[in-house]
């Protein structure tokens, strides 16, 4: 899925769209081409089928893709940036582990999957569409029931061996049954099977009766792993491990030599470096990441020259902390780069598997003692945006009372009892407005009081609130980062007031990711990101979906809404822009009063502090900033920073 121009201006954490591959030589069909494929009837007659044959596919059939099939390079990336140069950056977090991302064991190190590619990729100015990668061409028919892959036949792995049909099948099945739940939770519901028709042409099969509008896409976004060091090497999809998987991208782990640091380097004889998707991209030869056990002491290592480029994410730092000496004198450039990205969806989530939090009322009483409008003013420098919507700063977001045709797939809902009868005339729940002027706003404490006392938790003599049954109404903030106490200790401060036992625990990531994942879920309420996607499909059950609850990394809530099930089947079931758009804005509404997370907030930028030897072109894509793909290196200016002692390295 890629990401939308929004409406409202929004930020999304700044991800380098993959790079790499190949849009097929001239000669290939600009566009959807149409081939006959005859077939025999039951009735022994003569009928055609008709086949999609393209470079790329959209979302829906008809919409036409933004790149010929014989576009010379992305529009965006300068096809003249020189290679070399390494970028370093930091990770906050207790050191790493393991090289296996799609495991919930051991602590997975930072860039781990980077090695990896998939079948199809997307761009970086353009949503719902996916192009021909490790393929060179794409069939399916107009109901998209199945989708064959025709492989390049000069796609390598980093070691030289040759990508294969045999790969594919092998990676399909390895995720359908190992690693993150999430993959078969997608896999094994709406997939019937693949099978190489031969050496470079492989063919998904999807089961019938489930929405077939993204599966041509899923499959061919599935990581592709090499079969044969997978075997050679005992790996299992499942276990921590600190051996690499072998993968075709364009950067190569490098030998890690403590939990500390890791690298990876440009692999030379990179399969797609000359292609079309491939250009302009890929321009570091090192890509490193530094870990330290604090935010604090990874800013002040960059301050020393420790690392090179670093993306800002704390207002008061990004207000305060860059007026250093390198900063002050050019050494250090300051950029703040517009993205046209939809909210990240940062919020508070509530673990929905404990009991106290069954009941929306005690929900909706916490998030109404946050209050952002003060700590936006007080703490962030008024340099924020309340997240609202679920697809925040985008065309997708609910507003106002439902449009009738959203009424209309809410109402079978309301009449089974799934939700109240306002849904069908109240615009969607939102965040309560606060008064800046003082951190405990009254008006909402009184409202929170009440919501408070109608779900059974009175205060006693010592002012704690309550139940029947003598039980505590106490909650704990989970948190592993530091900055997020300054905001914290305000909102527990004001849970304290209406007599919530409220507290916030400060641990280290090893413990976060332990308590946090399955099966402990252990963890009152946690900051999370309530994801979504432009064109949002299948993955929705991941995030969202009641089977997924008690398996899932993404569903962090542990969510169980049958109506929120029911609307993710509708959008999956979506064939045209506008029934997504109206199916997503029901889901929308959906989400919002269920109310299992606080939003926090966005901002329509990125911040970024870099050593001033990175460059960029003139005009970046309005849905990534690509700090990792299309920028590169000035060799002067790297060498002038050197040669002046400014980088320790």
């Amino acid at each position: 899925m890629g990401a939308a121009q929004g409406a409202k201006g929004g930020r999304a954490g700044a991800r380098a769209v993959r790079s790499g591959g190949d849009a097929g030589p001239a000669g290939w069909l600009a566009g959807a081409a149409l081939a006959l494929a005859a077939l025999i009837a039951p009735a022994g007659m003569l009928r055609a089928e008709e086949v999609i044959v393209s470079h790329g596919i959209t979302t829906f059939n008809g919409d036409e893709l933004k790149l010929p099939a014989d576009f010379p390079h992305l529009p965006y990336v300068n096809p003249e940036a020189p290679k070399g140069g390494e970028i370093s950056l930091a990770a906050v977090q207790a050191g790493f582990d393991s090289m296996n991302p799609f495991s919930v064991k051991g602590r997975a190190a930072q860039g781990s999957p980077m090695m990896l590619e998939s079948i199809l990729t997307g761009t970086a100015d353009e949503i719902g569409a996916s192009y021909c990668f490790m393929c060179i061409t794409m069939e399916y028919p107009p109901d998209r029931s199945w989708v064959v892959f025709n492989l390049r036949e000069d796609v390598k792995f980093s070691d030289g061996s040759a990508l294969t049909s045999e790969d594919v099948i092998f990676s399909y099945q390895t995720l359908l049954t190992k690693g993150l739940s999430d993959f078969r939770t997608v896999l094994a519901q709406q997939v019937e099977g693949a099978e190489a028709l031969g050496p470079h042409k492989v063919k998904f099969t999807f089961l019938e009766g489930v929405p077939t509008r993204d599966l041509p896409a899923t499959v061919g976004s599935l990581p592709i792993l090499s079969k044969a060091h997978y075997e050679a090497n005992g790996l299992d999809l499942e276990e921590s491990s600190m051996v690499p998987f072998l993968g075709s991208g364009p950067y190569v782990p490098q030998p890690v030599k403590s939990g500390t640091s890791v690298s990876y380097r440009r692999n030379p004889d990179y399969w797609a470096q000359d292609l079309p998707l491939g250009i302009g991209q890929n321009n570091y030869d090192v890509i490193r990441y530094e870990y330290f056990a604090e935010p604090s002491s990874a800013l002040e290592a960059f301050k020393g020259g420790a690392y090179t480029f670093r993306e800002e994410s704390v207002a008061k730092q990004w207000a305060e902390q860059y007026n250093f000496p390198a900063v002050l004198n050019g050494t250090v450039k300051k950029a703040a780069l517009p993205l046209g990205t939809k909210a990240n969806g940062q919020s508070w989530v509530f673990n929905l598997r404990r009991e106290a939090w069954a009941d929306r009322r005690v929900r909706e009483a916490i998030a109404l003692m946050f209050n952002f409008e003060w700590s936006n003013q007080v703490l962030f420098y008024g340099a924020y945006e309340r997240i609202d919507s679920f697809w925040e700063n985008s065309w997708l977001e609910a507003e106002g009372p439902p449009a009738p045709e959203e009424a209309a797939i809410l109402k079978p809902l309301v009449d089974e009892g799934l939700l109240p009868a306002a849904i069908l005339t109240d615009p969607p729940v939102s965040p309560a407005v606060s008064r800046a002027e003082r951190q405990l706003d009254r008006g909402n404490l009184r409202k929170a009081s009440a919501l408070l006392d109608e779900a059974g938790w009175e205060p006693g003599a010592d002012g704690i609130r309550r139940n029947a049954g003598g039980q505590v109404l106490r909650i704990e903030f989970l948190e592993d980062n530091p900055n997020f106490e300054r905001v914290i200790a305000p909102f527990v401060e004001n849970l304290r007031a209406i007599g919530i036992d409220a507290s916030l625990n400060l641990i280290d990531s090893a413990q976060y990711e332990v308590r946090t994942r399955n099966p402990a879920y252990d963890f009152d309420i946690i900051g999370s990101f309530t994801q979504t996607g432009y064109f949002s499909g299948a993955e929705l059950r991941q995030y969202y979906g009641s089977e997924t609850a008690d398996i899932s990394v993404f569903n962090a809530a542990g969510l169980k809404s049958p109506a929120v099930d029911r609307l993710i089947g509708v959008v999956m079931a979506a064939d045209s822009m506008e029934s997504l758009t109206t199916a997503t804005h029901t889901l929308d509404r959906v989400l919002r009063y269920e109310q299992f997370r606080i939003p926090m907030w966005h901002k329509a930028e990125s911040w970024y502090a870099y050593y001033d030897m990175y460059e960029h072109p003139a005009e970046l894509p309005p849905y990534s900033t690509g700090y990792l793909s299309w920028w590169w290196v000035n060799p002067d200016k790297a060498a002038a920073l050197k040669a002046s002692g400014a980088l320790r390295q």
